[in-house]
């Protein structure tokens, strides 16, 4: 299938690539993987659980690759285009910030979600507590091999840097906090996260079922991308509040809330180097001229009296 996509890359690169400059291989692969393959509500309907979506990623991700590596030695002389990838995840805030057990669960959230296709595209191979927890449940499930599947060293090595800017997707935050399941429970991606996800009641519901505006986990989640993947160029590619049920007519005050609480949090970063040239150039600089100035006026008022 690896092979297959990248085919299908080359002609669209073929096709368009006079005109189109940004390309995304896949858009929320994490979605497709977990809803084709573990819980079976999106296509092709399988539920192998613990199993078939870890498969699946596997090969999204050695497809994503072919198809920037075809991009970058066949076409990006020529079109002068970019190549990435479009991951969605949720922030996963500690539910309590003074819990080692639940810092950490918060970190795990994130790289099963973020990290499982992120990790090996910048960093090489997949994060390694996944690795260390699906391989000890999967001992544990007596199985001789870990339910996560290995890149080679070569393939490694051919993902690694396979991504021109990083897409990022993302809607709602979630408090995480520690839970066991026992191995006995059967192989699933659920189980092996060992976590509760958790609302707020006090964050602001939009009327609809999915999701609750919570803006500062924006800003937190940007900020775990750029220091964790090496501060990659970040195009948001998703971001928005479904539909109200009960709205039938034109009534998007609360959507118009939620954009901007999640662009405030989106700006706050260059505002913040913005706020920093102000302190360290402009303040320095206007409190050196207030100073020859008042020397001026003081030399005039002397002379004048004189």
């Amino acid at each position: 299938m690896a092979n297959y996509f990248r085919d299908y890359a080359d002609l669209c690169f073929e096709a368009f690539g006079d005109r189109v400059k940004h390309w995304i291989t896949f858009s929320d692969p994490r979605t497709m993987a977990e809803k084709g393959y573990e819980t079976g509500h999106h296509a092709p309907g399988l539920q192998l659980h613990g199993t078939g979506l870890y498969k699946a990623a596997h090969h999204i991700i050695k497809a994503h690759a072919q198809a920037w590596h075809s991009y970058n030695s066949t076409w990006r002389g020529k079109q002068r285009g970019l190549v990435g990838i479009s991951l969605n995840c949720d922030w996963g805030e500690p539910m309590d910030i003074s819990s080692p057990k639940d810092i950490e669960a918060a970190e795990r959230y994130l790289q099963f979600c973020l990290g499982w296709f992120a990790n090996p595209i910048y960093a090489g191979d997949y994060p390694q507590v996944m690795k260390d927890r699906i391989g000890k449940k999967s001992a544990e499930q007596g199985l001789d091999m870990s339910r996560l599947p290995v890149f080679s060293l070569q393939e490694k090595s051919y993902i690694k840097g396979t991504s021109d800017f990083l897409g990022l997707g993302h809607f709602t935050t979630r408090y995480i906090t520690e839970r066991n399941y026992p191995s006995r429970q059967g192989p699933s991606y659920h189980n092996d996260r060992d976590l509760v996800e958790l609302v707020d009641p006090n964050w602001p519901d939009l009327g609809s079922t999915w999701p609750v505006s919570v803006p500062w986990g924006f800003r937190r989640l940007l900020h775990f991308a750029q220091t964790q993947y090496g501060n990659p160029p970040i195009y948001v590619t998703e971001n928005g509040a479904s539909q109200k049920l009960h709205c039938t007519q034109l009534c998007d005050e609360w959507r118009i809330q939620y954009l901007k609480g999640y662009i405030n949090e989106m700006l706050k970063e260059p505002l913040l180097s913005h706020m920093q040239m102000v302190t360290e150039i402009v303040v320095p600089t206007v409190c050196t001229l207030c100073i020859l100035i008042s020397a001026v006026l003081l030399m005039l008022l002397l002379q004048s009296q004189s």
